[in-house]
């Protein structure tokens, strides 16, 4: 059987699949992709109905190498009986909320501006603009007592949540319904997302790209978001209207904002490189070698299991493999 990667993975999870017997096809082009049993895909990729019959009807499986599934058309994937799964794990919901609390903290403390400062302007650039200490050098902002608002509480949310009881903060959540035994355990409160928008001090995005959350923080949400504010997106860019975004950074409605994704991605508008109170890192929130090596694992054992005929873990339907199984 035929494994198409677009990708070469950490770790040695694709050498596992070739002791098995496997075939293994890596490449960065699609136009090889005929004849393959199974795609281990990417969020970068686009998976419609075009590139699975490319594939041909022998392709039973798609296991994609991320949590979301945006990327892939699943309705597509089920009328023609083919089996899409994700790589959630605690390792990769780790990784993504340690990432928001990085962005976070570099934000409230002005991490990157200083750091550039000292490069730039300091001993290693040899302009004397760095004489030490100052009363108001790089003034930022405590966490302490502060209020964050998360916006969809799931995994990842639930993570960021939890860390903040640690910075003694107000904690506000949206979502569709919501969760009592969340609040019982993290103390946070359940609010509408107008009602969020307006308390709190660093809003974290935290919700999947479909096409209810598609540009959901736009002119007319961030016109609602509290003066001087900051934002903080580690979910997918295109929840974020990005030209809406930099008009509210131009007019210092917003402090400040932290994206480790992009909606035009991996486009970035030449505004937002060059605002010092945007800090962007690419698309890095799960790049931990735990969280990574996990993923391979899961997306790899996917794979496995559907071509030897075993349920795997992790589908976005299960209705496909019972169909399947008929």
């Amino acid at each position: 059987m035929k494994v198409f990667v677009t990708k070469k993975i950490p770790g040695d999870h694709l050498e596992k699949l070739k002791t098995s017997g496997y075939e293994i096809l890596i490449g960065e082009s699609l136009d090889k992709i005929k004849d393959s049993d199974a795609l281990l895909t990417f969020l970068t990729d686009r998976v419609d109905g075009d590139l699975m019959d490319a594939a041909g009807p022998q392709l039973k499986v798609i296991s994609n190498y991320a949590v979301g599934v945006d990327n892939i058309d699943v309705k597509a994937a089920a009328d023609r009986g083919i089996i899409v799964c994700n790589t959630p794990s605690d390792e990769v919901n780790e990784a993504v909320a340690e990432h928001t609390w990085a962005l976070i903290l570099a934000l409230a403390r002005r991490v990157v501006e200083s750091d550039e400062f000292i490069r730039d302007q300091g001993y290693f650039a040899g302009k004397g603009g760095y004489r030490g200490w100052e009363p108001d050098l790089f003034l930022g902002t405590n966490l302490i007592g502060k209020t964050l608002g998360i916006i969809g509480l799931g995994r990842i949310g639930t993570m960021v949540a939890r860390r903040a009881k640690g910075y003694n903060m107000t904690v506000f959540y949206n979502k569709h319904e919501p969760d009592p035994v969340a609040e019982k355990e993290l103390e946070v409160k359940f609010v509408s997302l107008d009602s969020l928008l307006a308390a709190s001090d660093f809003v974290s995005l935290h919700v999947p790209l479909n096409e209810e959350t598609r540009h959901m923080i736009n002119k007319d949400t961030l016109a609602k978001v509290k003066q001087g504010a900051f934002l903080v997106n580690t979910a997918r860019g295109s929840v974020v209207s990005e030209g809406d975004l930099i008009e509210s950074l131009k007019s210092g409605h917003l402090a400040g904002a932290a994206l480790d994704v992009f909606d035009n991605e991996p486009n970035i508008s030449p505004e937002l490189i060059v605002m010092p109170n945007v800090i962007m890192t690419p698309h890095i929130a799960s790049a931990t070698w735990e969280a990574r090596n996990k993923m391979g694992e899961m997306a790899v054992s996917a794979i496995a299991d559907t071509l030897s005929g075993k349920k795997p873990q992790n589908m976005v339907d299960e209705k496909v493999w019972e169909r399947r199984r008929k």
